[in-house]
C-alpha cells in the first residue's frame, strides 16, 4: 500500500495537497466511526441492566449520535474531493501524459506500441485516478476501523481480544495470497490488453491489405491470437484467486464464531454479562466486515496498482535535458560536428560533419539505411547524439527547448499524416491563429486550391482517418501548404515526391519551390534529378559522408554519386518487355 500511495500521489499531480487532506479526513472519520461502535458497548450494557441508569444511557446515546454527526461532516469533506475533483484529476493526468509524450525522447516513444500508449492514456489512467479518488480512502477505512475496534474489544475483555488477535493473521495471510496472485495476474491482463489494443489498431489500419490476403475476421491470426491470449489471462487470474478468496472469507466468519463461543463460555462461567457479550459481538461484526471486504476488494486494489504502475512508468520517463531554456535561435545555418548515433546499439551515423549555410540547399543522397533520415531527425532533436554536436545558428541543440526548435523548422515527410478533420483545419495546424485568407493563400501556393475548389464542401471537406479520402499527391500538397503557412526559416524534406505519379510529382515539386524560397533547406533525395541544382550534395554510405560537392563536381569525380547518376539515367529508358510469343 505504501507503493500504491506513492503512485497515487504521482497521479494526483497538482491536487496532491487536497488529496492528502482528504486522506486525513478519511482517517479521522474512520476513527470516529470506530468510536461510535465502541459507545454501543456501554450503551447496551446500561440498557440491559436490571436497574437502568437513564442519565448514563442517554449520555452514551448522545456520544453515539455525536460520533455519527462528526463522521458525517468528515465524510462530506472526503466525498467533496472524491466526486467533485475526480474528473479534474483525470483530465490533468491525461494532459500530463500528453505533455510527457511530447517531451519524451522519440526512440523511447517509438519503443511503445500505439495500442499500448492508447491503453495507458485511456483505461489505465482512468483506473489510476479512480484509485486516487476512491481506493486510498477505502483502504484507510478498512485498516483504521478494525484496528480501533480491536483495541477497544481487548480493553473490554482481554480473552475476546486474544481470539481476534489470533484469527486476524490467518485472514491477512489469505488476503496477501490473493494480492500476490491477482497482482501478477492483473499485470498479465494489462499486458494482454495492451497487446490486444495494438493488434486492433494494426488490424483497422491494415484492413485493405488483410482483405487482399484473406486475413480478415476469424482468419486474422495475429488479432485472433491476441484476443485469445487476453481471454486466457483473465480466466487464469480468476481461477487462481477463487480459493484464497473463499478461505479468507471463511476465516473471518470462523473468527466471529470463535469469539462468540468463547464469550458464551465466559457468560456461563459468570465471568461476562450477556449484555456485554452482545455489545462486544456487535463491535466484532463491524471489526470483521472490513477484513471480508479487503479480501473481496484486493483484486480491485491490484487492478489499480497495475494501472498506477503503467501510468507512473510513463510519467517517470525523463525528457531530453535543456541546458539553456532561455536561449533563442538568431540565425539559421546548420552544422554537424563529428556526430555519431545508434539505434539499440546499432551504429547509424559515424563521425558525420558538415555545415549548411543560411538560405542554402543541401541534398542528402545514398542507399537506404545510410543515415539520411537520422540526420533530419537529429535536427528536430528526435534524440541527442551519442557523441558530437548538432547546431542551429551556432547553438547546441542540447541547450535549446524543443519548442524553440520546432518554431523555426518545418518538416515535410514522405509519408504524410493528416488528422480526421477538415482540409482547412489540417493546414491551419501549423498556425492556429491564421485567418481563412492566409490558409487559402498557403493552399494556392502549394497547388491545393485547384483540387479543393472541385470538392462539394471545399476547405470544409473532411480528409478521413490519416487522410484516407485523398490521394497521395493531394495529401502531400496539404502537408506542404501547412509548411508554407508556418513559414519557418529552416525546411527539412524527406523525399516528398518518391511515391507519387508523374502528374502529382510535378504539382508537388512546384509547391516545394514555393516552400523553400529564401530558406535553409535540407532535402533527402533518391531521384538525383530533383537535386542536381543543390548548393551542395552529401553522399552517405554506412553512416559516413563519403563524397561532397556540387552535381558537376561529383560527376567529374567519377565516384559513387557518378555511378548512381549513370544508373538512374539508364533506368529512365527501361521498358517492360513484351510477353508475346
Amino acid at each position: 500500500m505504501r507503493r500504491i500511495l506513492r503512485l497515487m500521489m504521482l497521479a494526483a499531480g497538482s491536487y496532491r495537497r487536497e488529496y492528502v487532506r482528504c486522506l486525513q479526513s478519511s482517517l479521522a472519520a474512520s476513527v470516529v466511526q470506530a468510536a461510535a461502535y465502541a459507545t454501543l458497548i456501554p450503551l447496551l450494557y446500561e440498557l440491559t441492566r436490571p436497574q437502568v441508569d437513564e442519565a448514563a444511557a442517554w449520555g452514551w446515546f448522545g456520544a453515539f449520535a455525536a460520533c455519527y454527526v462528526a463522521e458525517t461532516v468528515l465524510r462530506l469533506y472526503e466525498l467533496r474531493f472524491q466526486y467533485s475533483k475526480w474528473a479534474d484529476v483525470l483530465a490533468e493526468a491525461r494532459l500530463r501524459l500528453g505533455e510527457k509524450l511530447r517531451t519524451m525522447p522519440q526512440p523511447e516513444l517509438e519503443r511503445r506500441a500505439a495500442g499500448d500508449l492508447s491503453t495507458v492514456v485511456g483505461g489505465n489512467v482512468a483506473n489510476a485516478t479512480t484509485g486516487v479518488s476512491t481506493l486510498g480512502l477505502l483502504f484507510t477505512q478498512l485498516v483504521t476501523v478494525p484496528a480501533v475496534l480491536g483495541v477497544i474489544i481487548a480493553v473490554v475483555d482481554w480473552r475476546l481480544g486474544l481470539v481476534l488477535a489470533v484469527s486476524v493473521p490467518f485472514a491477512v495471510f489469505f488476503v496477501r495470497r490473493i494480492q500476490r496472485l491477482s497482482g501478477s495476474g492483473f499485470r498479465g491482463i494489462d499486458a494482454a490488453d495492451a497487446r490486444a489494443a495494438d493488434r486492433i489498431v494494426e488490424y483497422v489500419q491494415g484492413l485493405p491489405l488483410l482483405k487482399a490476403t484473406g486475413q480478415v475476421g476469424r482468419q486474422s491470426r495475429r488479432l485472433a491470437d491476441a484476443l485469445h491470449a487476453q481471454g486466457e489471462a483473465m480466466t487464469s487470474m480468476q481461477k487462481r484467486v477463487t480459493w484464497p478468496g473463499l478461505l479468507a472469507s471463511s476465516v473471518v466468519q470462523l473468527c466471529l464464531v470463535a469469539m462468540v463461543a468463547v464469550g458464551a463460555a465466559l457468560v456461563l462461567g459468570l465471568d461476562l454479562s450477556p449484555a456485554l457479550l452482545l455489545a462486544v459481538a456487535a463491535g466484532a461484526v463491524r471489526f470483521a466486515e472490513p477484513l471480508a471486504t479487503a479480501s473481496a476488494m484486493s483484486q480491485v486494489f491490484e487492478l489499480t496498482d497495475a494501472a498506477l504502475e503503467r501510468v507512473g512508468d510513463v510519467l517517470a520517463c525523463r525528457p531530453l535535458p535543456v541546458g539553456a531554456p532561455e536561449a533563442r535561435i538568431g540565425r539559421f545555418d546548420l552544422a554537424f560536428e563529428e556526430v555519431s548515433f545508434s539505434y539499440d546499439e546499432t551504429p547509424v551515423l559515424r563521425g558525420v560533419s558538415f555545415t549548411a549555410p543560411e538560405r542554402s540547399l543541401t541534398a542528402l543522397v545514398g542507399p537506404s539505411g545510410s543515415g539520411k533520415t537520422t540526420i533530419t531527425r537529429l535536427l528536430t532533436r528526435y534524440a541527442d547524439p551519442a557523441s558530437g554536436t548538432v547546431r542551429i545558428g551556432g547553438l547546441d541543440l542540447r541547450d535549446l527547448d524543443p519548442a524553440e526548435i520546432y518554431r523555426h523548422v518545418s518538416v515535410v515527410f514522405q509519408d504524410v499524416y493528416l488528422f480526421d478533420d477538415t482540409i482547412r483545419a489540417n493546414i491551419a495546424m501549423a498556425r492556429p491563429d491564421a485567418t481563412d485568407e492566409e490558409v487559402e493563400a498557403a493552399a494556392r501556393a502549394a497547388n491545393v486550391h485547384e483540387f479543393v475548389s472541385r470538392l462539394p464542401d471545399g476547405y470544409d471537406t473532411r480528409v478521413g482517418e490519416i487522410g484516407g479520402a485523398l490521394s497521395g499527391g493531394e495529401r502531400q500538397r496539404i502537408s506542404i501548404a501547412r509548411a508554407i503557412l508556418k513559414d519557418a526559416p529552416i525546411v527539412l524534406l524527406d523525399e516528398p515526391t518518391a511515391a507519387l505519379d508523374t502528374e502529382s510529382e510535378v504539382a508537388v515539386q512546384n509547391a516545394i519551390d514555393a516552400l523553400v524560397a529564401d530558406k535553409t533547406v535540407l532535402v533527402i533525395a533518391h531521384r538525383l534529378t530533383t537535386v542536381a541544382g543543390a548548393d551542395q550534395i552529401l553522399v552517405l554510405e554506412d553512416g559516413r559522408i563519403t563524397e561532397r560537392g556540387t552535381h558537376a563536381e561529383l560527376i567529374a569525380a567519377g565516384g559513387r554519386y557518378a555511378t548512381m547518376w549513370a544508373a538512374q539515367t539508364r533506368a529512365r529508358h527501361w521498358r517492360v518487355p513484351s510477353t508475346a510469343t
